[in-house]
């Protein structure tokens, strides 16, 4: 853990510790709160809003009336 704080590649770590995949090597690994803050921190706001599905009158109807 203190090696992927410190910035080393988890590819690099698998390889150190004779991991046939990192793969392996991310079933030992877990985020800490500063690691999951620099996440969080990444993401940004979507520019297009997002929009709900609204059904046609045509379909409710069709729904209701089975």
């Amino acid at each position: 853990m203190h090696l992927l704080q410190a910035g080393v590649d988890i590819t690099v770590i698998a390889l150190w510790l004779g991991h046939e995949s990192p793969a392996t090597t991310h079933h030992y690994v877990e985020l800490d709160l500063k690691m999951k803050r620099e996440c969080l921190d990444k993401l940004t706001t979507p520019k297009t809003p997002s929009k709900s599905f609204r059904p046609a009158d045509r379909t409710l109807r069709f729904l209701q009336s089975l």
